[in-house]
């Protein structure tokens, strides 16, 4: 199976940027046969992650150094030694190469998860619970066939277009390799009555592109910087932004309990105190 799979795209938005891509300016300049592979070669870097992470610093706390420096001694700790490169025209950017695709041979036991969950795996993360969609039956060294549990040895897949049952054993539809993991977690945890369970599924240890995940690191230091009106309809979730705002001692962030599907009025007259501007 290509690493580099065809990018699924609505065709209107395909259309759209094939025009812009192709238009009759670029068609002058350069031919249409090299507009074409322009625009063949954009589709192909959309289908797979970016070259490098990118790292907003806290430099109104800390020193960008100080911060590379602390992020480069976390990084050794867990035996990983990418490097980390200062942005040459932000100077409160940090960078991480991001390598890939690596030599990872799929294995017989696959598990599905959603689109979501798979982007995430390829920028580094590792695969939570409430991500998954299917799990398999796994054989032992005996050869007998078991549901999923801990311990057991996945190569994980992303449903690119949102087919997978969840809750299935198998899934034949359209897939992308993501890579190879060990679960954390027995299959009736994942699907329980009680619906899905919270944390790490699916631990990564051979990922396709590899990219360290940054859940929890250095908290105090790295974050997404600038001016942020947040709406999220459910309050807990809401509160929690205000929270890790606060935890960054940011005060750029104005979060509002609102559906976002509602946010938007032609008359100004109906806002009112403690909703969105």
């Amino acid at each position: 199976m290509s690493v580099f799979p065809q990018l699924s795209m609505n065709p209107e938005v395909r259309e759209h940027l094939r025009n812009v891509y192709t238009n009759n300016e670029l068609v002058c300049e350069s031919g249409g046969d090299e507009a074409d592979l322009v625009f063949e070669a954009l589709l192909s870097c959309l289908s797979h992650p970016p070259l490098f992470t990118c790292l907003r610093a806290s430099t109104h706390l800390h020193p960008l150094q100080d911060i590379q420096h602390r992020l480069e001694q976390h990084l050794a700790q867990q035996e990983q030694s990418p490097s980390v490169y200062t942005h040459p025209q932000l100077p409160d950017v940090l960078l991480l190469p991001v390598h890939g695709p690596r030599p990872v041979d799929a294995l017989a036991s696959e598990v599905i998860v959603g689109a979501q969950c798979g982007n995430a795996v390829l920028r580094g993360a590792h695969v939570f619970t409430p991500g998954i969609l299917s799990t398999p039956k796994c054989e032992q060294h005996t050869h007998a066939r078991h549901y999923m549990k801990v311990g057991d040895v996945v190569s994980v897949f992303s449903d690119v277009e949102g087919k997978c049952t969840r809750g299935a054993k198998e899934f034949k539809g359209k897939k992308v390799f993501l890579g190879n993991g060990i679960s954390e977690v027995d299959r009736s945890e994942i699907f329980s009555s009680d619906g899905p369970g919270k944390g790490v599924a699916i631990r990564m240890t051979e990922p396709l592109y590899q990219s360290p995940s940054f859940d929890g690191v250095l908290t105090d230091q790295l974050f997404l910087q600038g001016t942020v009106v947040a709406l999220e309809k459910v309050r807990s979730k809401m509160e929690k932004i205000i929270q890790n705002a606060n935890v960054l001692k940011l005060n750029c962030i104005k979060a509002y309990c609102c559906n976002s599907i509602n946010a938007v009025s032609s008359d100004p007259t109906q806002c009112s105190a403690g909703e969105p501007p």
